[in-house]
Protein backbone atom coordinates (compact mmCIF):
# COMPACT_ATOMS: atom_id res chain seq x y z
CA UNK A 1 0.00 0.00 0.00
CA UNK A 2 1.30 3.18 -0.99
CA UNK A 3 1.05 6.71 0.80
CA UNK A 4 0.39 10.08 -1.04
CA UNK A 5 2.45 13.09 0.12
CA UNK A 6 2.75 16.35 -1.21
CA UNK A 7 5.74 18.09 -0.94
CA UNK A 8 6.95 22.27 -0.58
CA UNK A 9 10.10 23.10 -1.65
CA UNK A 10 11.80 26.19 -0.72
CA UNK A 11 15.55 27.23 -1.47
CA UNK A 12 17.86 29.63 -2.81
CA UNK A 13 18.03 28.56 -6.76
CA UNK A 14 21.08 26.73 -7.26
CA UNK A 15 22.01 24.09 -10.05
CA UNK A 16 21.10 20.26 -8.94
CA UNK A 17 18.18 21.35 -6.60
CA UNK A 18 15.83 19.46 -8.19
CA UNK A 19 18.12 16.41 -8.46
CA UNK A 20 18.90 16.40 -4.76
CA UNK A 21 15.35 15.73 -3.90
CA UNK A 22 14.47 13.32 -6.71
CA UNK A 23 17.91 11.36 -5.78
CA UNK A 24 16.35 11.10 -1.86
CA UNK A 25 12.67 10.48 -3.41
CA UNK A 26 14.01 7.49 -5.42
CA UNK A 27 16.37 6.48 -2.69
CA UNK A 28 13.10 5.28 -0.55
CA UNK A 29 11.38 4.12 -3.93
CA UNK A 30 8.88 6.97 -4.10
CA UNK A 31 7.28 7.92 -7.37
CA UNK A 32 7.54 11.51 -8.47
CA UNK A 33 4.12 11.80 -9.99
CA UNK A 34 3.71 16.13 -10.63
CA UNK A 35 4.78 18.83 -9.78
CA UNK A 36 5.29 22.46 -10.30
CA UNK A 37 7.90 24.46 -9.74
CA UNK A 38 9.46 28.15 -10.44
CA UNK A 39 12.37 30.51 -9.77
CA UNK A 40 11.28 33.91 -8.54
CA UNK A 41 13.67 36.53 -7.62
CA UNK A 42 16.45 34.23 -6.91
CA UNK A 43 14.50 31.64 -4.98
CA UNK A 44 13.37 28.27 -6.00
CA UNK A 45 9.78 27.01 -5.22
CA UNK A 46 8.12 23.94 -5.46
CA UNK A 47 4.93 21.49 -4.81
CA UNK A 48 5.31 18.31 -6.08
CA UNK A 49 3.17 15.08 -5.24
CA UNK A 50 5.09 11.58 -4.12
CA UNK A 51 3.73 7.83 -3.75
CA UNK A 52 5.68 5.67 -1.23
CA UNK A 53 5.09 2.65 0.33
CA UNK A 54 3.09 3.53 3.94
CA UNK A 55 6.38 1.89 5.67
CA UNK A 56 9.22 4.06 4.01
CA UNK A 57 7.46 7.57 4.68
CA UNK A 58 9.05 8.33 8.12
CA UNK A 59 12.84 7.41 6.44
CA UNK A 60 11.70 9.50 3.87
CA UNK A 61 10.79 12.25 5.89
CA UNK A 62 13.75 12.29 8.08
CA UNK A 63 16.45 12.54 4.70
CA UNK A 64 14.00 15.15 2.92
CA UNK A 65 14.75 16.80 6.32
CA UNK A 66 18.46 16.25 6.22
CA UNK A 67 18.55 17.99 2.74
CA UNK A 68 18.61 21.83 4.96
CA UNK A 69 22.29 21.40 5.38
CA UNK A 70 21.70 22.14 1.46
CA UNK A 71 20.19 25.17 1.85
CA UNK A 72 17.11 22.83 0.82
CA UNK A 73 13.68 23.12 3.11
CA UNK A 74 10.97 20.55 2.58
CA UNK A 75 8.46 20.05 4.34
CA UNK A 76 6.17 16.99 3.46
CA UNK A 77 2.46 16.37 4.59
CA UNK A 78 -0.08 13.25 3.84
CA UNK A 79 -2.15 13.79 0.88
CA UNK A 80 -5.79 13.77 1.31
CA UNK A 81 -7.89 11.68 -0.56
CA UNK A 82 -11.10 12.51 0.15
CA UNK A 83 -13.59 12.57 -2.51
CA UNK A 84 -14.03 16.41 -3.07
CA UNK A 85 -17.25 17.78 -4.59
CA UNK A 86 -17.53 17.68 -8.37
CA UNK A 87 -16.84 21.69 -9.12
CA UNK A 88 -17.09 23.51 -12.52
CA UNK A 89 -13.92 24.29 -13.65
CA UNK A 90 -13.65 27.87 -14.74
CA UNK A 91 -10.50 30.24 -16.00
CA UNK A 92 -10.60 33.64 -14.60
CA UNK A 93 -8.31 36.33 -16.16
CA UNK A 94 -7.85 39.77 -14.88
CA UNK A 95 -5.96 43.02 -16.00
CA UNK A 96 -5.84 46.28 -14.80
CA UNK A 97 -3.64 48.96 -12.89
CA UNK A 98 -1.68 47.39 -9.83
CA UNK A 99 -2.23 48.43 -6.41
CA UNK A 100 -1.35 47.24 -2.91
CA UNK A 101 -4.27 44.65 -1.34
CA UNK A 102 -5.59 43.32 -4.98
CA UNK A 103 -4.58 39.95 -4.76
CA UNK A 104 -6.51 40.21 -0.97
CA UNK A 105 -9.46 42.12 -2.13
CA UNK A 106 -9.90 39.45 -5.34
CA UNK A 107 -9.52 36.26 -3.38
CA UNK A 108 -11.51 38.10 -0.50
CA UNK A 109 -14.61 38.04 -3.46
CA UNK A 110 -13.75 34.59 -4.21
CA UNK A 111 -13.80 33.13 -0.81
CA UNK A 112 -17.18 34.89 -0.08
CA UNK A 113 -18.91 33.16 -3.11
CA UNK A 114 -17.61 29.81 -2.19
CA UNK A 115 -14.91 29.58 -4.91
CA UNK A 116 -11.84 27.45 -4.51
CA UNK A 117 -8.74 28.25 -6.38
CA UNK A 118 -7.15 25.45 -8.03
CA UNK A 119 -4.20 27.59 -9.66
CA UNK A 120 -3.09 30.83 -9.41
CA UNK A 121 -0.33 33.08 -11.57
CA UNK A 122 -0.13 36.78 -10.89
CA UNK A 123 2.86 39.66 -12.31
CA UNK A 124 2.84 43.08 -12.57
CA UNK A 125 4.72 44.49 -15.79
CA UNK A 126 4.90 48.35 -17.26
CA UNK A 127 1.59 49.55 -19.38
CA UNK A 128 2.76 49.67 -23.02
CA UNK A 129 2.45 53.48 -23.00
CA UNK A 130 3.97 54.24 -19.73
CA UNK A 131 5.61 53.55 -16.70
CA UNK A 132 2.43 52.22 -14.84
CA UNK A 133 2.27 49.08 -13.43
CA UNK A 134 -0.24 47.20 -14.44
CA UNK A 135 -1.39 43.61 -12.66
CA UNK A 136 -2.32 39.97 -14.57
CA UNK A 137 -3.81 37.81 -13.10
CA UNK A 138 -4.70 33.89 -14.14
CA UNK A 139 -6.66 31.79 -12.45
CA UNK A 140 -8.21 28.34 -12.54
CA UNK A 141 -11.19 28.00 -10.90
CA UNK A 142 -13.72 25.49 -8.47
CA UNK A 143 -17.28 26.67 -8.90
CA UNK A 144 -20.03 25.00 -7.01
CA UNK A 145 -23.24 24.57 -8.80
CA UNK A 146 -24.83 27.00 -6.95
CA UNK A 147 -22.82 29.74 -7.30
CA UNK A 148 -24.29 32.70 -8.94
CA UNK A 149 -21.67 33.61 -12.08
CA UNK A 150 -23.66 36.77 -12.72
CA UNK A 151 -22.82 37.79 -9.33
CA UNK A 152 -19.53 37.06 -8.79
CA UNK A 153 -18.28 38.61 -11.94
CA UNK A 154 -19.97 41.67 -10.97
CA UNK A 155 -18.62 41.63 -7.21
CA UNK A 156 -15.26 41.15 -9.16
CA UNK A 157 -15.97 44.09 -11.73
CA UNK A 158 -16.93 46.61 -9.01
CA UNK A 159 -13.13 46.20 -7.33
CA UNK A 160 -11.95 48.93 -9.71
CA UNK A 161 -13.19 51.06 -12.96
CA UNK A 162 -9.56 49.89 -14.93
CA UNK A 163 -10.40 46.18 -14.27
CA UNK A 164 -11.02 43.94 -17.17
CA UNK A 165 -12.52 40.79 -15.68
CA UNK A 166 -12.93 37.31 -18.30
CA UNK A 167 -14.42 34.53 -16.58
CA UNK A 168 -14.97 31.57 -18.90
CA UNK A 169 -15.56 27.64 -18.95
CA UNK A 170 -12.06 26.13 -19.66
CA UNK A 171 -11.88 23.47 -22.49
Amino acid sequence: MTTPLVLTVISADKPGLVESIAQVITRHGGNWLESRMARMAGQFAGILRVDIAADKVDALRTDLTGLTSLGINVQAAVSGQADEPALQVMHLNLLGNDRPGIVHEVSQILARHGVNVDKLETECSPAPMSADLLFKASARLGIQAQTDLDSLRADLEHLADDLMVELSETD
